[in-house]
């Protein structure tokens, strides 16, 4: 009983930290949103331009998730987390620096670094928090996670909009009617809001990730407490089709998470609602995701399975989506904001799902699903393409509709894809017991 009660103990202790750095990526994650707008505004460029912010940030997601397996590899989870985060304290200072000197380039490749460190620390930590305990559960556990992750993230919208945002609507109509000297110094001196708040989370990031390197969480083989007994010395990936179809799925959810999230100021916008205003709607989409964390919380295993609870939210998501396409102006912007509810428990239940048994592919399987995290820079810009040529709640429905649909195939059948019936059965029964 004594040493149950200890690792429950130690469990509890890494939960902790875990959610910390999870309340520290939700800020970072979260701050896209608002920087579209204001990157349209500082650096003077077009909606499409400004929409590379979270386009770099998904894309790096792709690019890095792969080698963060192999770093992960060769690092062990707690030194790669590490390492993510000094890697977003670099990301944070060269978004800064050259966001300051309003070179539009410099800025993106420091939003992408910071996603680079991201992507490291997400493939890390997700299938950490995810095996660290029962598999079932996990859905629970992502969703305490998920809770930090969103407080930050809510946060995020106010504190950038407190300190660098205000008065947008101001700086706007002083920029259009200014010479252009007196239009580059007004631009100048707003763009340069950005630095210090920036500088100050660099240090941040660094200070934390030395002290992840001194904290006592403890390594975990991924082999050891997440074998499928009939695959568990496959050497390949493609024995596992599930992971794939979880990638994919990833993918899709990601993309209507920031169509919900960060594209919804720029939904907003196309209304004719107000700047100073639309600036906040991520933080609405925000707090409906973290009202549903807690329902899920308070659900998931204890009365319906994660998989059960994926289904229902993929179908409140296409309800949702349909009333934001029936309904205008203020009303049409709370259904999308709406979708966070809908979301929120989508990757609490789609990660544990997909890296299910894999043994000791889970680093690789986790990273193929980081790199599904691309889907947030696809969709959201397949929706700014073509709102310029078609209505644009009829696009946002278009394009998030086809999204639910296929989440609601992976939690119905995709997730069981290739699994053995045993691990099948002892999820089933584990969760039933």
């Amino acid at each position: 009983m004594s040493t149950s009660t200890a690792a429950g103990r130690s469990h509890y202790g890494s939960i902790a930290i875990i959610g910390a750095l999870f309340f520290i990526f939700g800020f970072v994650t979260w701050l896209n949103g608002p920087l579209i707008s204001f990157a349209q505004l500082a650096f003077d460029v077009s909606e499409s331009l400004a929409f590379l912010i979270p386009s770099a940030f998904y894309i790096s997601y792709f690019v890095l998730a792969l080698p963060s397996s192999l770093i992960l590899k060769k690092t062990g989870m707690k030194k790669g987390m590490a390492l993510g985060l000094f890697l977003m304290a670099v990301g944070a200072v060269v978004f800064g620096q050259y966001t300051t000197q309003r070179v539009y380039g410099g800025a993106v490749s420091g939003i992408f670094i910071i996603g680079a460190g991201l992507a490291i620390l997400q493939t890390a930590s997700n299938p950490y928090i995810s095996i660290l305990g029962p598999i079932e559960g996990a859905a629970q556990r992502i969703a305490v996670m998920g809770i930090c992750n969103k407080l930050a993230g809510w946060a995020a919208p106010y504190v950038i909009g407190t300190l660098v945002m205000h008065g947008m609507g101001d700086v706007a109509s002083r920029v259009a009617g200014a010479d252009a000297a007196s239009k580059e110094q007004i631009l100048n001196d707003f763009a340069a809001r950005i630095h210090d708040p920036y500088m100050l989370m660099a240090g941040l990031l660094a200070l934390l990730s030395v002290a992840i390197l001194f904290s006592p969480l403890p390594e975990i083989r991924a082999e050891d407490v997440n074998a499928d007994g009939g695959k568990s010395g496959s050497r390949s990936l493609f024995q596992f089709p599930h992971v794939w179809l979880g990638a994919l799925c990833i993918f899709v959810y990601v993309g209507v998470e920031v169509m919900a999230g960060d594209a919804i100021g720029t939904y907003g916008q196309a209304f004719g609602l107000p700047l100073d205003e639309t600036k906040f709607f991520t933080g609405f989409t925000l707090a409906a995701m973290l009202l549903g964390y807690i329902i899920g919380l308070v659900l998931i295993p204890r009365f319906i399975s994660q998989e059960r609870y994926l289904s229902l939210s993929a179908v409140l998501g296409v309800a949702l989506a349909t009333g934001a396409l029936l309904t205008h102006g203020y009303v049409s912007v709370y259904f999308v904001a709406a979708l966070g509810f809908a979301n929120a428990m989508m990757w609490p239940a789609i990660f544990p799902l997909a890296i299910q048994g894999l043994g000791r592919l889970t680093e690789k399987g986790s990273a193929l699903l980081i790199m599904g995290i691309a889907g947030g820079a696809v969709i959201p810009q397949l929706f700014v393409h073509f709102k310029q040529h078609f209505d644009f709640q009829a696009v946002f429905f278009a394009l998030v509709v086809p999204c639910y649909l296929y989440i609601l195939y992976f939690a119905l059948r995709g997730h069981r894809a290739g699994l053995t019936r045993a691990a099948v059965n002892g999820t089933a029964a584990t969760q039933n017991g």
